[in-house]
């Protein structure tokens, strides 16, 4: 079996060798939460193409797996062609919290869940402006398991991760951008990388990111910090993209509206440091090297 795999390796585009997180759970039938637990809680990084190729070599996607697909990733309306796969086309935006799980809330009513609904709106807007496409992780008020939601970002080819928040502590009317803390990049067996530990191949690139869409706060939210800060953020460590969490302040504000007046800006930030990375973007096999 392993020659006959190995054989079947160049039958898969390259453009797809990491774009298979989704493809895989379709054609070998198991689930996101199988996922996390498929050999030894493992995320199958530099395995994907191996196991893809298993899958796939020779063979068309059936018309269910097609339609599965498809229903996995709603948002995305515009295929990536293989030329396309080497540079930044897709932001995959995560509004947080959802359904039950409010997040954080104010005492006047405001909701962590509802207000990054609709600076999502206005941050998709933005970053469509700039020519990427953008990718929900959740459209409504549902709340997509940490798992689900790092999993339309690894399934994605040429995204980077944008997780919105709005924090119950801090100066109101600030933003601030986090990436995770360091995480050492230790493959094991195979040169399997462990599912917690996806983020570590990208850190430098998620920094690079949050620089330049901080920068882009400082300039619109007098208070807000000149630079990135790192943190342990628990949606980032499982993403295998460049990945940032953006922050706003604060769920505390006596009127609502001083948040909503905030969201022209925060997209406009976004957008503009989203579009100043691309030209510094890797793609996933070259992660692990300097930019």
């Amino acid at each position: 079996m392993g020659s006959a795999a190995q054989a079947r390796v160049p039958v898969l585009p390259e453009w797809m060798r990491f774009d298979m997180l989704l493809g895989m759970r379709l054609a070998l039938g198991i689930s996101i939460s199988d996922m996390k637990l498929f050999r030894g809680n493992r995320i199958l990084g530099l395995a994907l193409p191996f196991l893809a190729a298993i899958s796939f070599a020779g063979q068309a996607p059936s018309p269910s797996q097609q339609a599965a697909t498809a229903a996995a990733t709603p948002a995305q309306t515009t295929p990536i062609s293989p030329a396309q796969a080497g540079t930044l086309n897709v932001v995959v935006l995560d509004p947080a919290h959802g359904g039950a799980d409010y997040g954080a809330r104010g005492t006047e009513g405001v909701r962590e869940s509802e207000v990054v609904m609709e600076f999502a709106v206005q941050v998709r807007r933005a970053l469509e402006t700039q020519g990427f496409q953008v990718v929900q992780t959740r459209l409504g008020n549902e709340d997509p398991t940490f798992d689900e939601r790092s999993a339309v970002a690894n399934a994605q080819v040429g995204a980077v991760f944008v997780t919105l928040h709005v924090a119950s502590t801090g100066l109101p009317g600030t933003a601030r951008v986090y990436v995770n803390e360091d995480l050492p990049v230790t493959p094991e067996v195979a040169g399997l990388i462990p599912w917690e530990r996806a983020q570590g191949p990208f850190l430098s690139l998620s920094r690079k990111l949050g620089d330049l869409v901080q920068g882009q706060l400082a300039q619109r939210f007098k208070g807000s910090p000149g630079s990135v800060q790192s943190a342990a953020v628990r949606q980032l460590r499982t993403t295998a993209a460049p990945a940032i969490a953006v922050e706003v302040s604060s769920v505390t504000v006596e009127n609502r509206n001083d948040l909503d007046r905030m969201a022209p800006g925060v997209a406009d930030a976004i957008a503009k440091g989203v579009a100043a990375f691309k030209p510094s973007y890797v793609v996933a096999g070259a992660a692990g090297a300097k930019p």
